[in-house]
């Protein structure tokens, strides 16, 4: 039997199926260097600790805060325009990391590497929110299930990429950054031959005047129930980077290392290619007012599994594991409910235009909550070091977060007038 997400791609036109695609190269030619980027800083330029935390935080900020300029630049100039700059941008960010041996040249590299990233994510998840809604009209897959099966292409090439980079820690890193840079070039090549000139996102005025960059970030600022979605979403982001910051300290409490680390990051992601299209589509079947609530207050109960058991000493054995193992499936079970549903949702409220300049500062708005939200977290986990009742506090306080926004999320899509339209029948749905 045909794996079902397979099977569906399958079914779908070329155009989404290159925009999934592309969502696989990205990240993988992303996670081949990004990963070991601080391996390289440390061993082969000999920069101090500081600096490498400075290094990484610059590179978060010229990508996950910029996102609302790529999704700007894309309802003014289109789709195909900004990926393919995008692209051209990240490769050269690859190239400057592949020959600088200085401070300066790095972070002109992480910069060009994050903000690539910020002009051509908006516009790909812009251009599928478009395409699954013709997708949806078509009777073809609802437009969470394309959402679903981007998230399967992304969460694939996160694991492939780590994957490949670690076969190539033997190389120089040179290498490395070259071999992606030559990912990007053929992701590069085949948009300019294949994406459409015309790919719509839901941009442009009701009469087809061409507008100015700022027309779909003002529409954003007036739409005051997609701005509360926002406030309320953005907690989403800020609980999974918990799996790079928290997770580790859990790990050393339990264990003494983190070298369970990877494997724990290989199973969610197993977890995540073989579930996500079936909780997908049931979670669409339930529908936003159930389904938002029920996702995050499953990332809420991930991080209220470790606050019951930090504050006692570990189990022994592999049963100590059982709290971070707890947590990261909880974490990724919640994302798979909640995240497809809601990006689904996005072009709703929205009203289908400007898709690019919604799903930019959605984006931005998350990568602000985890500047700010992991600066203070990352405070209270020293706390959470060593078993004692302290150990609790950064755990509760960061199962408070998700558990606000599910009830935010919850009062806010019962005002939601939602379309309720029959879902087509799915490959591998019940």
């Amino acid at each position: 039997m045909s794996w079902a997400p397979w099977t569906l791609v399958r079914r779908m036109p070329a155009v989404p199926r290159l925009l999934l695609a592309s969502q696989l190269a990205f990240n993988i030619g992303f996670y081949l260097v990004v990963p070991f980027l601080a391996v390289h800083l440390s061993q082969n330029l000999a920069l101090a600790g500081g600096v490498i935390g400075l290094v990484l935080g610059v590179r978060t900020f010229s990508q996950q805060g910029l996102f609302f300029l790529g999704g700007g630049l894309t309802d003014r100039f289109g789709v195909k325009p900004v990926v393919v700059v995008g692209c051209t941008i990240r490769i050269a960010g690859f190239g400057v990391l592949a020959v600088v041996d200085s401070l300066p040249g790095v972070l002109l590299g992480v910069v060009l590497v994050g903000f690539a990233a910020a002009l051509f994510s908006p516009a790909v998840e812009s251009a599928l929110a478009d395409q699954g809604r013709q997708l949806e009209e078509a009777g073809v897959a609802t437009r969470a299930e394309v959402f679903g099966l981007d998230a399967i292409a992304s969460k694939l090439g996160s694991v492939t990429g780590p994957v490949l980079g670690a076969v190539l820690l033997g190389v120089p890193f040179w290498v490395t950054c070259t071999i992606a840079a030559g990912v990007f070039v053929v992701v590069l090549v085949a948009h300019v031959l294949l994406l459409p000139r015309d790919l719509r996102n839901g941009t442009g005025s009701d009469t087809g005047e061409v507008e100015p960059v700022t027309a779909g970030w003002g529409q954003v600022l007036r739409n005051r129930r997609f701005l509360a979605f926002t406030a309320c979403y953005c907690t989403y982001l800020l609980s999974y980077n918990q799996l790079y910051l928290a997770l580790p300290v859990e790990l050393d409490r339990a264990t003494g290392s983190q070298g369970a680390l990877g494997w724990m990051f290989v199973a969610a992601a197993v977890s995540v290619l073989l579930f996500q299209l079936p909780i997908t589509t049931r979670a669409r079947r339930a529908g936003p007012t159930r389904a938002l609530p029920l996702g995050f207050a499953l990332m809420s109960c991930s991080f209220l599994v470790v606050a019951v058991l930090a504050p006692v000493d570990p189990m022994p054995g592999v049963w100590g594991l059982a709290p971070a193992v707890g947590f990261a499936l909880l974490l990724y079970l919640g994302q798979m409910v909640a995240v497809p549903v809601a990006q689904d949702l996005v072009p709703r409220l929205a009203g289908e235009r400007r898709l690019g300049a919604h799903f930019g500062v959605l984006a931005s708005a998350g990568g602000l909550a985890v500047l700010v939200g992991s600066t203070g977290v990352g405070a209270l986990l020293d706390l959470a070091a060593v078993p004692q009742p302290a150990a609790a506090v950064p755990w509760l306080v960061l199962a408070a977060l998700p558990a606000a926004s599910a009830v935010g999320l919850w009062a806010l899509t019962r005002r939601i007038a939602v379309p309720s339209t029959r879902a087509p029948e799915t490959v591998g749905a019940p």
